[in-house]
């Protein structure tokens, strides 16, 4: 069994490498070997435990929601803010209700059965909008909201299925409880979120001088703690983690690139094997059961659903008709919904397996319609951007002690900028230099006497807080080429 598994494993980082060019995500390959591994393909492996699959599932979303945490910066959520959190909240409510509404019609579905497969795939996913999105840059304020709120969806579709499986597990539940435990999910998951992620911050500051594996352990550990304390308090577990990572992900830590690095690359390998394990979890004879009704699952959620809950939830807010149509479409199914389409089955709700299949079946269809078409989409729409702009990035300054500076690495680029400029000549602050200089292949010590060039990488050691002004420093010294260049093309220091 150990050798099949290294096989399987061997084939999915194979098959990626084969099928990259067509822009695939991760998740079909995964469940695609997944399918081709299992009972009714070739029977190599043989599964069918969808409790077991739903332990394993919990275990992996909790670092997929922290590590999807600790990649949102708090500079790129400022400007998009409220109508992220719009749709990655309300959004996804709105998503769940008007589908289940609309599919208790057509299919004739219990209102609360019709509720909860909506509810299983109503959040986006954020690896497959980054994975399809990755070759078509779009204008920022539209690329913020389309990524920003995938990876913050997830929580609350989460929450949403638990409390609704709570419910049809559970037999009655009185009106004011039920709301107060939904509440209590979401405050209490924030809360303890927040507050494992503030003292997770302060333990990372107090083991500065100890190597750099512990931190990774660390790391586990308070995704697990984050989770597991919101659990035994009776809140969400989920929205805890994702909570704590996006805490850490805005702290001060030492190793922090490293320490994201980390996270995304266990959650990527954790996602593979899930997914693998999903797959073999499929058995697409029964999907020929159910085709039509996942068909119109599909039809309802992408093209009602979601155009409706984006309209609204974006009214108040001065985005174009353009973008509400390109956050429509993007609303890409993905990870979650197939993790939480094992809850069901796990809870004994769903004995032969059928909203799982539906899932997996409307959540196929979503990858592979909208994913390939949301790059044209967003063309079409006049929504990408004729070049991504590259901003002024800061670099870690791993050092024991606290240290009030930053490395920042400013590009000079040459389809905005002409001349040469000497290191002297640039007039820096006395607390800040110009350690190195990446030229092509090269790296240069710098000198006074050292002229930098357009394509130029040019480093800088800074007080945090200067960090703009000391870019805008440095490309002011250049001659602007005679193009009209907009002014956040212009402005490449961080926001």
């Amino acid at each position: 069994m150990l050798f099949i598994g290294s096989m399987i494993l061997i084939f999915l980082a194979l098959s990626a490498a084969i099928f990259r060019r067509f822009n695939i995500p991760m998740i079909i390959l995964a469940l695609s070997i997944g399918i081709f591994f299992g009972s009714d393909v070739t029977g190599i492996v043989y599964f069918d435990n969808a409790a077991l699959t739903q332990r394993i599932a919990d275990l992996v979303l909790v670092f997929v929601l922290f590590a999807g945490g600790f990649s949102i910066k708090k500079n790129d959520l400022q400007p998009v803010a409220a109508p992220t959190l719009s749709l990655a909240t309300l959004g996804v409510l709105g998503t769940a209700l008007s589908t289940a509404f609309l599919f208790h019609l057509l299919a004739g579905w219990r209102f609360m059965d019709a509720l909860l497969v909506s509810a299983i795939i109503s959040s986006t996913d954020a690896a497959a909008v980054f994975s399809i999105l990755r070759n078509t840059p779009l204008q920022r304020r539209v690329s913020a909201i389309t990524e920003i709120e995938s990876a913050a969806n997830d929580p609350m579709a989460i929450i949403s299925t638990t409390f609704l499986i709570g419910i049809l597990a559970g037999g009655e539940v009185g009106a004011g409880r039920a709301v107060f435990q939904f509440l209590w999910s979401l405050a209490g998951g924030l809360l303890i979120g927040y507050g494992i992620g503030r003292l997770g911050s302060l333990v990372f500051r107090k083991i500065r001088e100890v190597e750099e594996g512990y931190y990774y352990i660390l790391i586990i550990g308070i995704a697990l703690a984050s989770y597991s304390l919101a659990d035994l308090a009776g809140a969400s577990g989920m929205l805890a983690a994702f909570f704590a990572g996006l805490v850490l992900g805005n702290a001060k830590i030492p190793h922090k690139s490293s320490i994201a690095s980390f996270t995304g690359t266990l959650s990527f390998v954790a996602n593979a094997g899930l997914f693998i394990l999903l797959g073999l979890l499929v058995f697409p004879r029964s999907l020929l059961e159910i085709w039509p009704e996942g068909l119109l699952l599909f039809l309802l959620i992408t093209f009602v659903g979601r155009p409706l809950s984006v309209f609204i939830c974006t009214s108040v807010f001065k985005l174009k008709m353009e973008e509400r149509a390109f956050l429509a479409w993007s609303g890409i199914r993905g990870s979650v919904p197939i993790v939480l389409a094992t809850y069901p089955a796990a809870a004994g709700l769903d004995p032969g397996n059928r909203i799982f299949n539906m899932a997996f079946f409307a959540v196929t269809l979503s990858i592979l319609v909208q994913g390939t078409s949301v790059g044209s989409v967003a063309r079409f729409l006049r929504l990408t951007a004729k070049e991504k702009p590259r901003k002024t990035q800061k670099m870690e300054l791993v050092t024991v002690h606290d240290t009030k500076y930053e490395l920042a690495e400013v590009y000079v680029d040459p389809q905005l900028y002409e001349g040469e400029v000497y290191v002297s000549d640039i007039g820096l602050d006395q607390e800040a230099t110009v350690t190195m200089v990446s030229r092509g292949e090269r790296i240069l010590a710098p000198r006074g006497n050292t002229a930098l060039s357009p394509g130029d990488l040019v480093t800088i050691l800074v007080e945090e807080h200067k960090i703009e002004e000391a870019s805008r420093l440095i490309l002011e010294k250049f001659h602007a080429k005679q193009i009209k260049i907009p002014k956040d093309l212009r402005d490449t220091a961080l926001p």
